[in-house]
């Protein structure tokens, strides 16, 4: 298996851990025994211990099916009224409660009554599999969405109650429940499907001879074509078998395009290829009406629900902008309806297969007949309708009076009718410019045409013409403006298209821009928000996950909060924690809790949901491209968080494991430094210990000084520990008090190693009295460091000067002596942890590297700070600045 095909089922596997496992009995018409089949089944995982509950079964009347209800749990049914009638469904949520390992769910196409959260029980099964529960359930060949069109070419009943292929496809398992056609026939004969009025009129219509025979033979395909599929996804040997197709079918508001997209998703499956459908927005899209829109929504969610990949191109030319989009795309295969390609109403004009023909001549074309489709054309609302505009009818009526204007002027000039005509042309052409009606400067050409043989031709003031020649002229002028107007017209719409889409890819790019330069999850969230709203002009919501829950909403309005008032109630709340928990989109305009009055969409990254927006939906739903740009927004969205989490997990695992090197670096350091004083402590203290009075004196009072000295050592060292793990957790608290400086260094050099006899230290100070605010016991253990540093790393007799000054609104300490000095290249990390000048690792004896990088960490603490220089001759110069405390004398 190649790596990549290991990652994925990998990542696959990975997605599917803790869900539950689905199997449809699946038979190829009522009958065949798929739900006794189901209790068989039912009973026998029973027996292996299984805990099995019957969700909702429909026994349909049959003493055997009803029998097998023996022995299992039943859940009580949700009784709902619809329409003056009480309903029986399959109560969800008790299911969900009572969370059995199994659980029977018949019918697996039903559409469920209004009142329950989602449109379709399949829904309602992909619920139950989402909390971990296995199902098992039922399911006829005619409700599979693809073979709607073929079962009813067959049948000639076209099933309501239909089902996603990807339903199907993606069960762990499908059982084929199947009987022979005759069998099934005596079975509805005697009585043991339907009643026998009901039978007898069965067995006259859908369940003739023919028609199961053919319906078995399209199951029998179906499951086949199942195996194949799992194939072909598992990355087994049948997968090299298959070369790669990318099957584009053009989605239009065509009554009969929902066949061509279920043929397209059926062929896309037979290929194992790529399924994208394709649509073409024209110029003439804004102003068709609201039926073909609605008939193009729900086209567009019926290739979703198929598995295809919504694609919206713009463009006049219907046939380029299909041919340029395969020759991008990779197409393969074409699928186009019937309708398609039908000749142009102009002679010698190719249709539209013809041309995509000539454009891609490479690309396999396949039209799909349907004869039950009426001749369809998409219609734009008629001019009634839609209302003819009071400042439209204004516009042209001055535009006709400024040409006839001018053309009288003309004709006062003595000017050629040819200068006239051209005016009226032009008025016609600014018509068309300025109004938002095509019809107007349709009206306006006719008009004009009258107005110059009324004015300007003889005999004038009649609409009668003496010269034949007007005979040529009056249709020329009246065709000319109709073409000018026409393409002015479809320019402006041109211009309006470009203009909108422009917006909204701008929109796009800037939520791009804007989201990388954003570091925090407020800011992330805002300028999706906003940009949103751009977008959509629509009212949002956005609800942040903290700790596994949704926080309140935060609102994002159009225009005032008070708008938004009805959209955070607490049906609005539970609408999207619905979403955060099970990580799909609900709420308006969907088939999951559709009476919200939003939208509820996850933002997420894979099953990683990490917050959930609601788009107030009170009218029209959004259309194709919005929720396309909507969609990568969110998606970009998405990933920003997913990198401030990231970004935060990484400076917290950075955080760590340096705390772990300096953890190492600590537990390396003292089993190297603390041993030896440690040794020396106890081999001195046995010497004194079993030789007692027999030591000499002076040799006794050595033993003494070197248990003195190792001891203060391990104290200092203990203490530098203490500071330093306070300063670098953060629980160091300054208790600043005001203090004379040389009282503090004073006081530091009572302190100091007891070495300091071997050396001269001399401290300079001013004339004034330096006063600092600081932490005196701090500052203190700053000056025994600067000083036990110089004891320890000069020889016996050298000098160590400790000066204080004051300079500005600074205190300055120095601390020189005249030892060997600092290297240049340990400058730069002498104030570093666990760092020594003179071997640059920590595990040279009596030195851990504590000491300057706990002065430079108190120093710094206090607002001031510490450099090192070198002294002349030779030698070290330690420098501490730290603000000087100022008096107030009050008289």
């Amino acid at each position: 298996m190649e790596p990549e095909e290991f990652l994925r089922q990998l990542r696959q596997e990975e997605s599917t851990a803790g869900r539950g496992s689905l199997k449809i009995f699946f038979g190829y018409a009522a009958g065949v025994g798929k739900t006794y089949a189901m209790l068989q089944a039912a009973h026998a995982a029973k027996r292996r211990g299984i805990d099995v509950v019957a969700g909702y079964v429909e026994p349909h009347a049959r003493p055997q099916t009803a029998a097998l209800l023996n022995g299992l749990e039943e859940l009580p049914t949700r009784e709902v009224k619809q329409n003056g009638v009480t309903l029986r469904e399959f109560d969800l949520d008790a299911a969900i409660g009572r969370r059995p390992q199994l659980i029977l769910v018949d019918e697996l196409a039903h559409t469920n009554a209004d009142a329950c959260r989602h449109r379709k029980r399949y829904q309602d099964i992909h619920e139950l599999l989402d909390q971990g529960i296995d199902v098992y359930t039922t399911l006829n060949v005619q409700h599979i969405e693809s073979l709607n069109d073929l079962v009813a070419s067959i049948t000639g009943i076209t099933v309501m109650e239909r089902v996603p292929d990807s339903v199907f496809d993606k069960a762990g398992q499908v059982e084929l429940v199947d009987i022979e056609p005759r069998d099934l026939i005596e079975r509805l004969s005697e009585g043991k499907v339907y009643g026998k009025t009901q039978a007898k009129r069965a067995l006259g219509n859908f369940f003739t001879l023919q028609n199961l025979v053919a319906l078995r033979e399209i199951a029998l395909r179906r499951c086949a074509d199942r195996v194949n599929r799992m194939s072909h996804l598992g990355g087994g040997r049948m997968s090299s078998f298959f070369t790669e197709e990318h099957i584009l079918v053009c989605l239009s508001s065509s009554p009969s395009n929902a066949k061509i997209i279920r043929t397209a998703a059926r062929m896309a499956g037979a290929f194992n290829g790529s399924f994208t459908a394709l649509f073409v927005e024209t110029p003439d899209f804004a102003s068709i009406t609201e039926e073909n829109k609605e008939r193009l929504r729900q086209n567009i969610h019926l290739a979703q629900q198929l598995g295809a990949a919504i694609e919206t191109v713009y463009g006049e030319d219907i046939a380029f902008q299909i041919s340029e989009f395969a020759r991008l795309s990779g197409v393969s295969k074409i699928v186009l309806g019937r309708s398609s390609t039908r000749r142009s109403l102009v002679p010698g004009r190719p249709s539209l297969t013809e041309r995509i023909t000539q454009l891609s001549p490479n690309l396999d074309i396949y039209i799909i007949p349907d004869q039950d489709a009426p001749s369809y054309r998409a219609r734009r609302p008629s001019s009634r309708k839609a209302g003819l505009s009071g400042m439209d009818l204004l516009k042209s009526a001055a535009v006709l009076v400024a040409a006839t204007g001018i053309g009288y002027l003309f004709f006062l000039l003595g000017l050629s009718e040819a200068n006239i005509i051209t005016v009226y042309i032009l008025g016609v052409l600014v018509t068309a410019i300025l109004t938002s009606q095509r019809v107007m400067s349709l009206v306006s050409s006719v008009i004009s045409v009258m107005l110059f043989n009324f004015l300007f031709t003889e005999p004038r003031f009649t609409l009668n013409a003496y010269d034949p020649q007007y005979l040529a002229t009056f249709p020329i002028m009246l065709l000319a403006a109709f073409l000018t107007s026409s393409l002015a017209v479809r320019i402006q719409q041109q211009a309006r298209q470009a203009a909108r889409t422009a917006y909204r890819t701008k929109i796009l790019f800037d939520s791009t821009q804007a989201l990388s330069s954003e570091k925090d999850p407020a800011g992330i969230i805002s300028v999706t928000c906003r940009q949103l709203t751009k977008l959509l002009n629509r009212d949002l919501l956005f609800y942040k996950v903290q700790q596994g829950a949704l926080l309140p909403p935060l609102l994002f309005p159009v225009h005032s909060e008070q708008s938004m008032e009805g959209y955070a109630t607490e049906n609005e709340r539970a609408v999207a924690a619905w979403v955060y928990q099970n990580n799909r989109h609900a709420g308006a305009t969907t088939n999951t809790l559709g009476n919200a009055k939003c939208l509820y969409l996850s933002v997420r990254v894979a099953r990683e949901v990490y917050g959930v927006v609601g788009i107030a939906i009170p009218d029209a739903p959004l259309d194709a491209f919005e929720n396309s740009i909507m969609l990568s927004i969110l998606g970009e969205c998405a990933l920003a968080l997913q990198n401030e989490r990231v970004s935060r997990e990484r400076e917290a695992a950075a955080l760590l494991a340096k705390n772990e090197q300096l953890r190492a670096n600590l537990l390396r350091s003292i089993s190297h430094d603390l041993r030896t004083p440690l040794t020396s402590i106890s081999g001195n203290a046995g010497i004194l210990l079993s030789s007692g009075d027999d030591i000499p004196k002076e040799k006794r009072r050595q033993l003494y000084t070197d248990i003195y000295d190792d001891s203060l050592w391990l104290i200092n060292l203990v203490e530098n520990l203490l500071s330093v793990t306070r300063i670098k957790d953060g629980t160091m608290k300054l208790r600043l008090t005001t203090e004379l400086l040389d009282e503090v260094i004073a006081e530091a050099l009572h302190h100091t190693d007891r070495r300091r006899n071997e050396h001269r230290i001399q401290m300079r100070s001013g004339d004034t009295f330096i006063l600092v605010k600081v932490d005196a016991r701090l500052i203190t253990q700053v000056i025994i460091n600067l000083v036990d540093n110089a004891i320890k790393y000069t020889p016996p007799g050298s000098e160590i000067v400790i000066e204080t000054k004051q300079v500005g609104s600074q205190a300055v300490v120095t601390v020189s002596d005249d030892g060997e000095g600092i290297p240049d290249d340990a400058k730069t990390h002498i104030f570093e942890m666990f760092y020594t000048a003179q071997t640059k690792i920590a595990d040279s004896r009596r030195s851990l590297g504590l000491g300057l990088a706990l002065c430079k960490s108190i120093v710094t603490a206090h607002g001031g700070s510490i450099a090192v220089s070198d002294r002349a001759p030779h030698g070290a110069v330690f420098t501490v600045t730290l603000p000087v405390e100022e008096v107030h004398l009050h008289e």
